[in-house]
Parts: structure tokens; C-alpha cells; sequence
């Protein structure tokens, strides 16, 4: 991270996003630190936030604005510099409250003061912002020329080509655009509360007491959607009335359905959101084994635990690829929230949307190696169920499906929730724009008696 504090909510942005470039943090991990760097809160904090998510979500679309008032080549531009221009044209062409002369000025500042430059290149991120604003007043601003309405779709959402044809081919081209629009959209803070501790409507009198906006998630009660202030911060979280969890997320758990007394097994647990949930289906009671490849992810598994009460919760560093022996037959309910794409929580995590495609075909079989070696934990007449935070098709129903071609003694299970409705063949596709959750899926096996 770089080492410095930053003063307004401006700097604080560019360093999230030096951040990002520098040393791939993520986006929210890069805000979240300098934040805190800052003391920044209220609409302080929420000016940075939308400046980083909104520089990242619109990225595309706005390096090519950027072609157009620029005379020299993005390639030739320092990545701060390409990184402050962004942000600066983010607030020209896409914010209609922020004054032209603030954003011009301010950004030609961190130019100055924060990416090495010399007095050429500060007068060439003048001279650029400057064009740009100039156009934007005069309602003069370049429109896109694109070929189809997935060229074009791809650009004003700022998503990849290949990603918008894929959804395009597979949910169709008005839904495929609506995915994009929710991705660039203001996402609310769900929280699920913890009903071993308090109820969903104590949980929200307290979080509004606490200064959020609450909205209960319109399917799930104990989801609460909150926007206003990070509740993760607040006595509410801390003591472990709430925690923070989509409600996708929630689902997988309610699907599972493990009962008080069952021996659960969580095979890719971290960060742990849906151990908790089932823990709490239990009531605390049986067993909950969460396993992580990593030592410092089971550490957080272990902190969450306690700050919830839930003392039936026990990790495991373990492989999910990798058999154990011992464990053959001996739960329940197994749960599989396999390594994926990620391409469904793009609104939460924008810069996923720019993975390379290479880097994603090795995926299905990953996959299909770590549901083929959990289904031997279940015991006969226990619960799989499998899930992924992509709403790529390979990924989800083409695993499960081969899967079941190749297990004879595991069968779908039809189940109903007031989210997604009735899924007779046992498998859900979650989509932003339609059932106000995460992109996500789900499928729940039986193994036969």
C-alpha cells in the first residue's frame, strides 16, 4: 500500500486505485484502507467510494473518451497519470454534481503531487481535462459508433465484449444488458441477521438507530440491505447480531438445511459466511467443519465464530481436491462453494469484469474434480449441494449435470424459497436485476439411502 495519508476524499480514491495497478489490491480492500488512513466518514467516505467504484466500473468507456480528447496513445500515458485522467473524466462525463472547474483542478493537483510528473505532462492532463470539459458543457461530447448492441452495451457498461455475448447468448440481449446496468450500479451493504442473538426487526430499529437507511431484502427477512454507513463498524456487527452476507450467499445455506445435531461439512468455507449461517440453522449444535487451503483465511473462520457465538464451528486447513479417507460417508450435509469465475459479484468487486477469458477455461474442471471428490463425504441419504458465485452456465449447470451422469446415486432435489421460487430440477441461477442478490447458483443433491 502506499505509505502516505491521504488529505481529501479525492486522494483517497487515487491511492485505491494506485493501489489496484501497483499491487493488485482489490478494490474495496484498497478503499477500506485508506479510508481508515483518512478518518474519512459520511459523505466524505462515500465521495471516495463512488469515485473508485465508479473509475473502476466505467473504465472502458472511459479510456475511450479519453481517446478522443488525448494526443497521445493510452499505451504512452504513466498508469497514475491514466489513473488520475480517468478518475477526472469519471466526474466530467458520468457525475452531474461535482463542478468542471473541481474536478479539473483537483485532479491536475494529484497529477502534480502524486505521479512523478513534470510540467509537460501536468499541462497535458490540464489540457485533456480541459477539452473534455468543454465538451460536456456544450453538450458536444463524442457518441460511440458500434457495430451491434453487444459492441455497444460492452462499451457504455464497460464490460468486456466476449462477457456481454456470452450473456447475451445465453440469458438474451435485454437481460444481458440489464446485468451490466445492475454491475455499474449502487450496490447496498446486506446483512444477515444473526437470530440465535436478536431479531430482524430489533437488528434493523438498531442499525437505523445507528444512522443506515435499512430496506429488508424483499424475500429473505433476516437479509437487511443498508446504505448510509459501514455497518460493519458499528456494536450491531461487533458484539454479532449481524453479519455481513448476501443473500445469495444465505441461500446456498437455507438450501443445505442442516439440522440441530448434523455433522456439516463446508469444503471451501472462507470467509465463511455460510458456515455461519448453517451453525445458526443448528442452533449451535452438531458440527460444522469449515475448511480452507489457507491458515489466515481459518483464522478469520475462527474470529467470526466467536464474535457470533457459534461454538459447534471447527477449521480445517484441507484441499478440497484432496481426498481424506476418514472422512467417507460421515456427513450430513456437504457444501461445495467451488473456486469459479467470480463473474457474478461484479457489482461488489468491479475490476473482476477484467479478468482474461484464458485464465477462466480451466475452470468447469477444477470444479468438477472437487464436487466429484466431496460427494464421498456425504453419507447415504445426506445432502450435497454445490454453488458458485458466477452465472456462467459451464460453470454451474453443466458441472452438476455431468456430474450426475456419472453418479447414479445422486439425484437432484426440488426445492422451494420465496427469492427464486419453485426449482423442481434442484438448480438456481441468481441474477442482480432479478432477485436482488449476488450473481449466483445452486444446486442441491441427494445421495440414495
Amino acid at each position: 500500500m502506499i505509505d502516505k495519508r491521504p488529505r481529501t476524499p479525492r486522494e483517497a480514491a487515487a491511492f485505491s486505485l494506485f493501489s489496484m495497478q501497483e499491487e493488485g489490491a482489490w478494490s474495496d480492500g484498497a478503499l477500506h484502507h485508506y479510508l481508515a488512513r483518512a478518518g474519512l466518514t459520511g459523505r466524505d467516505a462515500a465521495l471516495a467510494a463512488r469515485l473508485t467504484y465508479g473509475t473502476v466500473q466505467n473504465e472502458l468507456l472511459l479510456d475511450w473518451y479519453l481517446r478522443q480528447f488525448s494526443s497521445v496513445r493510452l499505451k504512452k500515458i504513466s498508469p497514475r497519470v491514466l489513473a488520475c485522467l480517468r478518475m477526472g473524466l469519471y466526474q466530467l462525463i458520468l457525475l452531474d454534481k461535482i463542478p468542471a472547474h473541481a474536478a479539473v483542478s483537483e485532479t491536475v493537483a494529484l497529477v502534480r503531487r502524486y505521479c512523478r510528473a513534470n510540467d509537460r505532462t501536468v499541462s497535458f492532463a490540464n489540457a485533456v481535462l480541459r477539452r473534455a470539459a468543454q465538451a460536456a458543457e456544450a453538450g458536444a461530447l463524442p457518441a460511440p459508433d458500434c457495430p451491434d448492441k453487444e459492441s455497444y452495451y460492452a462499451l457504455r457498461y464497460s464490460h468486456p465484449e466476449w462477457l456481454v455475448r456470452l450473456w447475451s447468448a445465453q440469458f438474451g440481449l435485454k437481460t444481458a444488458e440489464a446485468l451490466c446496468r445492475a454491475d455499474n450500479a449502487d450496490t447496498p451493504v446486506s446483512v444477515r441477521v444473526n437470530t440465535m442473538k436478536t431479531t430482524p426487526e430489533a437488528a434493523r430499529r438498531e442499525l437505523e438507530a445507528a444512522g443506515l437507511t435499512v430496506t429488508p431484502h424483499r424475500a429473505f427477512p433476516e437479509i437487511l440491505l443498508c446504505v448510509g454507513g459501514d455497518a460493519a463498524a458499528l456494536p450491531a456487527f461487533i458484539e454479532g447480531r449481524v453479519t455481513v452476507q448476501d443473500a445469495a450467499s444465505a441461500l446456498a445455506a437455507a438450501v443445505a438445511d442442516p439440522q440441530p445435531g448434523d455433522a456439516v461439512l463446508d469444503c471451501c468455507a472462507a470467509p465463511g459466511g455460510k458456515s455461519f449461517a448453517m451453525a445458526e440453522r443448528m442452533r449451535g449444535k452438531g458440527s460444522v467443519i469449515s475448511c480452507d487451503i489457507y491458515e489466515h483465511k481459518l483464522k478469520r473462520i475462527q474470529a467470526g465464530a466467536a464474535r457470533l457465538g457459534l461454538p459447534n464451528i471447527r477449521t480445517t486447513l484441507q484441499d478440497a481436491a484432496a481426498p481424506r479417507a476418514d472422512w467417507a460417508g460421515t456427513a450430513d450435509v456437504v457444501l461445495c462453494d467451488v473456486p469459479c469465475s467470480g463473474l457474478g459479484i461484479i457489482r461488489k468487486k468491479p475490476e473482476i469484469r477484467y479478468k482474461a477469458p484464458a485464465g477462466l477455461e480451466g475452470l468447469p474442471a477444477l470444479q468438477a474434480a472437487i464436487l466429484q471428490n466431496c460427494a464421498r463425504y456425504v453419507r447415504p441419504g445426506g445432502t450435497l449441494v454445490y454453488s458458485t458465485c458466477t452465472i456462467l452456465r459451464r460453470e454451474n449447470e453443466d458441472v452438476v449435470r455431468t456430474f450426475l451422469e456419472r453418479n447414479a446415486d445422486f439425484a437432484a432435489v426440488p426445492w422451494t424459497h420465496p427469492v427464486c421460487g419453485a426449482r423442481e430440477d434442484g438448480m438456481a441461477t441468481l441474477l442482480p436485476p432479478v432477485h436482488d442478490t449476488d450473481g449466483f447458483f445452486i444446486a442441491k443433491l441427494r445421495r440414495n439411502a
